[in-house]
């Protein structure tokens, strides 16, 4: 079969492998997979988790071909995504339920070879069941949905508060439909007013340029005079970071969702003195059934953020593509088979 192989930083390519399947996990015909900001820290060889040869992929979305039995309610010829974090279930965090941050994470595409490839074989527990209704090409954005869902969650954001989102990529975009979708005010800001016009498209009322905006003054215009009882920092932009502890308001909760490439010196006097809640916010856990009743339902729209639609054979081709030109892509999907 054909899978996407980053050999090492900067050389990727299709290969031919063989195919192997595992009679203990559910085996896909895959379909549709997402290109993800880590696979294109993995080709520029920033990631600290990545190791090589790896095969990428962690947004993957397919058909059954072989299932072993269960009462779960998975079947040959269902369509699925799949839940792309690996956990022990044992360690301090798992415990607690927040698996998301097992001491012991494996990430497919990531720390082991992922789903760009024509089949792929996955635990059955990590597998959820897509509705007929969610087109083919949206169902890998369901990772990354989970992914916002989680952010939103760790704020608590409740009906009527503002959240400042930094970062309109995926993610970002997707969080602030997630606010949207309970009721809150979402106020994105991002350098690239592309990105910030998807946003507009969206739904999303408020948005900002931090290189040409007053942030302070215009998020005090939309609040009453008061700054943001939310943040969610989903850029990794060392700016953005520092920022966080500017924008919100007195007794607020941030929550740190991106990865920045190098540590961020932060004024603590500023936590300690408005009393705020710093969070860290990764992957997600328990959230992929509510992404997919997000999508069903239409509550969250991803055909604006879903930029390119590619074919499988393309994926090293805009990789590169998007490495060396963040800022004309926001959601990149490559399908297998026409669907």
């Amino acid at each position: 079969m054909k899978a996407v192989l980053l050999k090492q930083p900067k050389d990727i390519g299709i290969v031919d492998i063989q195919r192997q399947d595992d009679e203990k996990k559910v085996t896909l015909a895959v379909v549709a997979m997402g290109i993800c900001g880590s696979d294109i820290a993995a080709y520029k060889g920033i990631s600290p988790s990545v190791t090589y040869p790896r095969i990428l992929g962690h947004e993957v979305a397919g058909e059954v071909v072989s299932v072993p039995e269960n009462d779960q309610g998975i079947g040959i010829g269902d369509r699925v995504i799949v839940e792309p974090y690996r956990y022990c279930g044992s360690c301090y965090p798992c415990q607690l339920g927040r698996t998301n941050c097992c001491e012991d994470m494996r990430v497919i595409g990531v720390h082991e070879d992922g789903g760009m490839c024509e089949y792929y074989s996955h635990e059955l527990k990590w597998i959820h069941k897509v509705p007929d209704s969610i087109p083919w090409k949206y169902i890998p954005m369901i990772e990354p949905l989970s992914i916002a869902i989680h952010g939103i969650h760790r704020l608590d954001v409740h009906a009527g508060e503002h959240v400042a989102i930094t970062g309109a990529g995926t993610i970002g975009l997707l969080a602030a439909q997630v606010a949207l979708h309970v009721d809150a005010v979402p106020i994105l800001i991002d350098p690239i007013p592309k990105r910030l016009e998807i946003a507009q498209k969206i739904g999303v009322s408020h948005v900002f340029d931090p290189t040409k905006d007053d942030l302070a003054q215009g998020i005090k215009d939309i609040t009453g005079g008061r700054m943001v009882e939310a943040f969610l920092e989903a850029s990794g932009a060392p700016a953005a970071i520092r920022s966080s502890l500017n924008l919100i308001h007195y007794a607020g909760r941030v929550a740190l969702l991106g990865w920045p490439k190098e540590e961020v010196q932060l004024p603590t006097y500023l936590i300690t003195r408005k009393e705020l809640d710093v969070r860290g916010s990764r992957n997600s856990a328990r959230e992929f059934p509510l992404a997919i009743e997000l999508l069903e339902q239409d509550s969250v729209k991803v055909d604006s953020i879903v930029t390119h639609v590619i074919d499988f054979d393309e994926i090293p081709e805009y990789i590169k593509l998007v490495s060396e030109h963040p800022a004309n892509y926001v959601k990149v999907i490559a399908k297998v088979k026409s669907a």
